[in-house]
């Protein structure tokens, strides 16, 4: 018997609100870099709609503070696998980037494949025509580098 596409997996992680949770990060995050403002009002302003919209709202709290924490060294991380600088990258790219950086590096329990797959959607749904492909590009070659033995066992 299969399960049903939006009840939780085995841990209790629903795939559903997961992804809910990244994409309301990704537009707190990108409102972040636009503004400069202060994380706790970004995360105030999103967690309100977040709670409407059956998410996982610590998923996504974790994510725009992570990213927040820990950009700098996210940013140093990704710059080798990019063509120009981070700042020259589209912001919603450069949101999308962040995202899926700090998950690979500090989310581990998430699997290489599920942040790639996210990340590669959520840039087509909200990202330039061809962002995808960029945001892909980057990130096949970053989780090559940081979770060689996972992307090693895939390919």
């Amino acid at each position: 018997m299969s399960r049903h596409p939006h009840s939780p997996r085995k841990d209790g992680i629903d795939p559903v609100t997961r992804a809910r949770a990244r994409r309301r990060a990704l537009q707190a995050v990108y409102a972040w870099q636009m503004s400069g403002g202060e994380v706790g009002q970004v995360i105030a302003q999103f967690a309100h709609e977040q709670a409407h919209e059956i998410a996982d709202l610590e998923y996504f709290e974790d994510l725009v503070r992570g990213v927040v924490r820990h950009r700098a060294s996210l940013d140093e991380a990704l710059l080798p696998f990019l063509d120009r600088t981070v700042e020259e990258v589209d912001p919603i790219e450069r949101a999308v980037l962040r995202i899926a950086a700090y998950e690979l590096i500090h989310r581990v329990d998430v699997p290489y494949r599920v942040v790639l797959n996210e990340a590669i959607e959520t840039a087509k749904r909200f990202g330039s025509e061809h962002g995808h492909t960029y945001i892909n590009g980057v990130l096949d070659h970053a989780a090559v580098e940081w979770r060689p033995a996972e992307a090693q066992a895939r390919r």
